[in-house]
Parts: C-alpha cells; sequence; structure tokens
C-alpha cells in the first residue's frame, strides 16, 4: 500500500489537461487543467480538485448528473457559470452546488483575460451517468467506477 501524505501544497499536485471527452468535443475544454486534490490522499467518497481555467477554456461540457453532487467554490478570477436558467458571473468567494438529479446542466466559462481558479468537489456515488445538452454525448458509470461515454443514440465513440 502506497503511503499517503498528512499534507500538500495543491499548486504542487501534477495537473492534467486531458479529458475523457472524444476527440470532437475536447477543444471546449483545452487549456482547463485538474489537480486531483482528493486522489493524493486516496479519498474514495468524493472528489477534490484544484482547477485553473485559461483564457477562454470551460471546466466540462455543460452536463447534469444523474446521482453525484457537484459544489465548486471561486479561489480566483472571475468564470461565467452556464447553468439551464442562463449565465451568473461569479467572483472570488462565491460558489455553487448541483444536486445529482436535478436535471440543471452547468459549467464554468472563463470568458476574462486572467486565469481562473477554482476548487471543484464531488461524490463518488455508484451509478452515476450524465446528459449534455449541448454536444452529442453521454456517460454512464460502470460497475468498476469508471465513466463509459457514447453517443446520445448510445453508439459507440
Amino acid at each position: 500500500m502506497t503511503e499517503k501524505p498528512i499534507a500538500i501544497v495543491a499548486a504542487e499536485v501534477p495537473a492534467r489537461e486531458a479529458s475523457g471527452y472524444p476527440p470532437d468535443l475536447q477543444d471546449k475544454v483545452r487549456g482547463r487543467l485538474k489537480r486531483a486534490l482528493g486522489d493524493r490522499f486516496g479519498l474514495g467518497s468524493f472528489g477534490v480538485n484544484l482547477t485553473t481555467l485559461k483564457p477562454g477554456a470551460q471546466s466540462s461540457l455543460r452536463h447534469a448528473h444523474t446521482v453525484q453532487d457537484e459544489f465548486v467554490y471561486v479561489l480566483q478570477g472571475t468564470p461565467t457559470l452556464v447553468t439551464d436558467a442562463g449565465e451568473t458571473l461569479l467572483g472570488p468567494g462565491m460558489c455553487a452546488g448541483f444536486k445529482g438529479g436535478s436535471g440543471d446542466a452547468h459549467c464554468l466559462v472563463n470568458r476574462s483575460a486572467q486565469d481562473v481558479l477554482v476548487l471543484e468537489v464531488g461524490d463518488r456515488q455508484p451509478g452515476d451517468g450524465a446528459s449534455y445538452p449541448d454536444d452529442d454525448l453521454a456517460v454512464v458509470m460502470g460497475a468498476d467506477g469508471k465513466y463509459r461515454y457514447s453517443r446520445k443514440d448510445g453508439s459507440p465513440l
């Protein structure tokens, strides 16, 4: 078993820019850097990411989870929160939450000229899936806890 740290410097956790989205949709999240903080401690019930959005980047494709609750807290910058209700400009110290199963599709978009830094928290309940109202994409969580993407009609990617 790998020994877990007591504490870390969040900004020193290696960032990943890659996403699990199919190649034709990855441009929408280009410039997004995620640091999987919770994984460094072996957290299994929920995930925590320190996410940087470069100018023009978005946090994810706009989506709504079937089971997973999500929470975001803005540390730096002014992202635009895009939901089914419209757009809301956020700033440092502001937060938003999304109840799994609510159907409220959401994402953050950085339309500013400066980097945005947000803390993202989401649970890891089994059986999750997500819908993507703006894109031809669907996802379901397999029994192994990994997400599997397909097109909305169920065809493979």
